[in-house]
C-alpha cells in the first residue's frame, strides 16, 4: 500500500497545551455570556467559530511583537494550531447546541412541576436522580438569581450530574476521536478532501507576516470591521441607521396571496462573514444550497395550491432532509469501504499497517476504543432506564448523522449543517410509536435533546479539521489527540461552571437569561406531549425519510457519472434547515462572485478574491468578538444580535 511520506512529527509543547487549558474557561464564559445572557453574536451556530478565529488573530499579532523583543516566548505555527484546535473543541462542547441545552434540562422538570401539569406523576418518576437536580432550595437560586453557585449545598447538588454528564460527553467525543483516527488517512490523504473551513486559520497561523502583507486581506479586513463595527454601534446609539445586510423577512411583503403566502417566512440576508465562507466551498454546493432552498419553498406553494397544507407535516421537508443526512452518512462509509477493509485485515492478521505511527491512535487501539466506548454509552443508557435495543438504534442513527456532518465539513466546508428537530429520537418515535417505546425510554431520550436538537456546533468535525491542520504544519497527530482529550475534559467542566455562575447571578428564569429557560421548556413540553398523547407509528414520515435518502443517492450517482451535473446531494440535505433559511441568499452571492471570477478572470483572480474574503471573515468576526467581549466586561448588552 502506498502512502504519503511521514511528516517530521513535531510534538506539542507544554506551553501550547497550558495556554489552551488556561484559555478554555475564559472562552466558555465568553460564549455563555454572549449566547445565553445577552443572546447575541452566536459564534457557535456557524461552522467557523469567530470567537476562536479572533483568539488566533490576537495570538498571531502578539507573536509578531514577541519575535522581535522576546523570541523565546513566541509561539510556533504548530503551537498556535494546538491552541486553536483545543479552543474549537471546547467551544463545540459549550455551544448553543450542546451544553447550553444540557444544563437547563437538569433541574427544569422539578422546578416547574405543578398541580396543573401533573409532572410529579407524569415525568418525575422516570427522571434519573443522578443526572438531575431535584433540591428546590438549590434550584431557587439557579432560577431566580441574585445568589451564588459557590455554596457547599449548591456544589454538592450539582456535582454528581456535572461529573456524570461530563463523563458521558468525554466518552462520546472519545468515540468520535477513534472513528476519526480510523478514517483520517482515507479522507485526508487518499481522497485529499479540501477542508475549506481551515483555510483561514492555517493561513493566519502559518505565516502571519505574509498573511498581512497582502493588500487584499487589508481591504477585506477593513470592510468587515467597518460594516459590523458600525452596525454594532446601534446598540449604543439607537438613532444610528443600520446598514441593511442583516436578516430581513421578504416573504410577508412579497407573498400575500394564496398559494404564494406559503413562502411568507422567506428571509434574505447578506452577512459578509457567510458570503466569505461560501466563497471557499465548491461551486456545485453553493449553487445547490440556494437552488434547493427555493425548491423547498416551491414545495410549500404546491402543497398549498393542492390543498395539502392542512395535512400535518406535509410536505415533510424535515423528514426529507433527515433522510438525506442518513444517506450521506452511508455514502461516506461506502466510499471508504476499501480503507476500512484494509484496517480490518490489518487487525485480523496482526501485521503492521504502513506509517501507523502517524495516526492519532494505533488502529487496534482506535477500534477497541470505538467498541468499548460505544458499549460504555449503552451502559450509561441502561442506567438511565433506556432499553438496550433503543440505545443501540439511537446511537446507530446518531453516528450516521454525525458522520454525514463530518464528511460534509471535510469535503465541502458548508457554513451550516443544523438539521433542526429531526434527530434519532424523532426517527424512533415515528417508526415504533410511543407505546412500544414507553415512558421510561421517552424520558431518557428526551434528556439527549442536547445532542439532537441541532448539529451546528459539533466537536467531531473540529477533530478531523485539527488533524488536517496538523498535517499542514507538520505536527504529530498522536500528541494533538492528547491535547484534544484534555480540551474535552476541561471544556466540559468549564462550560458547566460558566453556565452555573451566570445562572445563579442573573437567574435562569429571568428575561436576561431567557435561553436557559427556553431549552429546558422545549425538552419537557415535548416529552409531556409524547406522554399525554399516544403517538402511533407514522408511515408517511417514514416514506418521506426514504424519499429524501433516495433522492440524495440519485443525486450522488448523477454527480459521479456526469462531470457537468450541477446539483450536489449535500446541498439537497442541508438546504431545508433554519440555517440555510437565513444564509441561502449569502450563498447565492458567494456562488455568483465565484462563478463570475472563475469564468471571466481566471484562477489568479480567484486566489486574490479568496484573500480578500479571508480578510472580510476576519474583519466581521473580530468586530462581533470585540462587541461580545465588551458585553462580558461591562455587563451591558453590546452584542451584534442573532444571525
Amino acid at each position: 500500500m502506498k502512502s504519503t511520506p511521514p511528516p517530521s512529527g513535531k510534538g506539542i509543547t507544554a506551553k501550547a497545551v497550558l495556554l489552551g487549558v488556561l484559555l478554555i474557561p475564559i472562552n466558555a464564559y465568553w460564549i455563555m455570556t454572549t449566547e445565553i445572557v445577552w443572546y447575541s453574536g452566536h459564534p457557535t451556530v456557524v461552522s467557523l467559530f469567530f470567537n476562536i478565529v479572533f483568539v488566533l488573530l490576537v495570538l498571531s499579532l502578539l507573536n509578531l511583537g514577541l519575535r522581535q523583543v522576546a523570541p523565546q516566548l513566541a509561539l510556533r505555527d504548530d503551537e498556535l494550531i494546538v491552541v486553536y484546535t483545543m479552543l474549537g473543541i471546547a467551544s463545540a462542547i459549550a455551544s448553543h447546541d450542546m451544553m447550553e441545552i444540557l444544563v437547563p434540562e437538569i433541574g427544569h422538570a422539578f422546578w416547574f412541576a405543578s398541580p396543573e401539569n401533573d409532572w410529579a406523576n407524569l415525568i418525575l418518576p422516570y427522571l434519573p436522580r443522578w443526572l438531575t437536580v431535584s433540591d428546590l432550595d438549590v434550584l431557587q437560586g439557579y432560577y431566580l438569581g441574585e445568589s451564588s453557585a459557590y455554596s457547599w449545598r449548591v456544589l454538592r447538588a450539582w456535582s454528581v450530574p456535572m461529573v456524570a454528564w461530563s463523563g458521558f460527553i468525554a466518552v462520546l467525543v472519545f468515540v468520535m476521536l477513534c472513528f476519526n483516527t480510523i478514517i483520517r488517512r482515507q479522507w485526508t490523504e487518499k481522497e485529499k478532501l479540501a477542508y475549506p473551513i481551515i483555510q483561514l486559520p492555517v493561513s493566519l497561523a502559518s505565516d502571519t507576516k505574509a498573511f498581512f502583507s497582502r493588500k487584499e486581506v487589508w481591504i477585506g479586513l477593513a470592510l468587515g470591521l467597518l460594516l459590523e463595527g458600525y452596525n454594532g454601534l446601534n446598540k449604543i446609539f439607537p438613532a444610528l441607521p443600520m446598514i441593511p445586510y442583516n436578516r430581513r423577512n421578504i416573504g410577508r411583503l412579497l407573498f400575500t396571496e394564496k398559494p404564494w403566502n406559503a413562502m411568507s417566512g422567506m428571509t434574505v440576508a447578506f452577512y459578509p462573514y457567510i458570503i466569505g465562507l461560501g466563497f471557499f466551498i465548491p461551486l456545485d454546493l453553493s449553487f445547490s444550497c440556494w437552488f434547493f432552498y427555493l425548491t423547498w419553498q416551491l414545495q410549500r406553494v404546491l402543497a398549498s395550491a393542492l390543498g395539502l397544507r392542512n395535512l400535518p407535516g406535509f410536505p415533510y421537508i424535515n423528514e426529507q432532509s433527515a433522510g438525506g443526512y442518513l444517506a450521506l452518512g452511508l455514502l461516506a462509509l461506502w466510499v471508504s469501504r476499501r480503507h476500512l477493509s484494509d484496517v480490518a485485515r490489518h487487525l485480523v492478521r496482526g501485521n503492521v499497517f504502513p506509517d501507523e505511527d502517524r495516526e492519532p491512535l494505533r488502529y487496534r487501539t482506535a477500534v477497541v476504543g470505538l467498541v468499548l466506548g460505544t458499549v460504555a454509552l449503552w451502559v450509561f443508557c441502561l442506567y438511565m432506564g433506556i432499553s438496550l435495543w433503543v440505545a443501540v438504534l439511537f446511537f446507530a442513527l446518531y453516528a450516521l448523522l454525525v458522520i454525514a456532518v463530518t464528511r460534509m465539513r471535510a469535503e465541502l466546508g458548508t457554513p451550516v449543517h443544523d438539521l433542526h428537530y429531526s434527530g434519532p429520537e424523532q426517527m424512533l418515535l415515528m417508526t415504533f410509536g410511543s407505546r412500544a417505546l414507553g415512558p421510561q425510554n421517552l424520558t431518557g431520550l428526551s434528556l439527549f435533546w442536547f445532542l439532537t436538537r441541532a448539529f451546528r456546533g459539533h466537536p467531531m468535525p473540529h477533530q478531523l479539521e485539527g488533524f488536517k491542520m496538523a498535517e499542514r504544519v507538520r505536527l504529530n497527530n498522536r500528541h494533538l489527540g492528547i491535547a484534544m482529550i484534555l480540551a474535552v475534559v476541561f471544556g466540559s467542566f468549564a462550560a458547566f461552571w460558566a453556565f452555573l455562575d451566570l445562572a445563579y447571578r442573573y437567574g435562569a428564569a429571568s428575561k436576561i437569561v431567557g435561553p436557559a429557560l427556553w431549552f429546558g421548556r422545549e425538552t419537557y413540553t415535548r416529552l409531556e406531549s409524547w406522554l399525554l398523547v399516544v403517538r402511533e407509528p407514522d408511515p408517511a414520515r417514514i416514506v418521506f425519510h426514504l424519499i429524501g435518502g433516495t433522492i440524495t443517492l440519485l443525486l450522488a450517482a448523477m454527480r459521479s457519472r456526469f462531470v457537468w451535473w450541477p446539483l450536489h446531494p449535500a446541498g439537497y440535505a442541508v438546504s431545508s434547515s433554519w440555517g440555510m433559511g437565513v444564509f441561502w441568499s449569502c450563498l447565492f452571492v458567494s456562488w455568483l462572485v465565484k462563478w463570475t471570477t472563475l469564468r471571466f478572470f481566471g484562477l489568479r483572480a480567484h486566489t486574490r478574491v479568496g484573500w480578500f474574503f479571508m480578510g472580510v471573515i476576519l474583519g466581521e468576526g473580530s468586530a462581533r468578538s470585540i462587541y461580545g467581549l465588551a458585553s462580558v466586561f461591562t455587563g451591558l448588552d453590546l452584542g451584534t444580535g442573532h444571525w
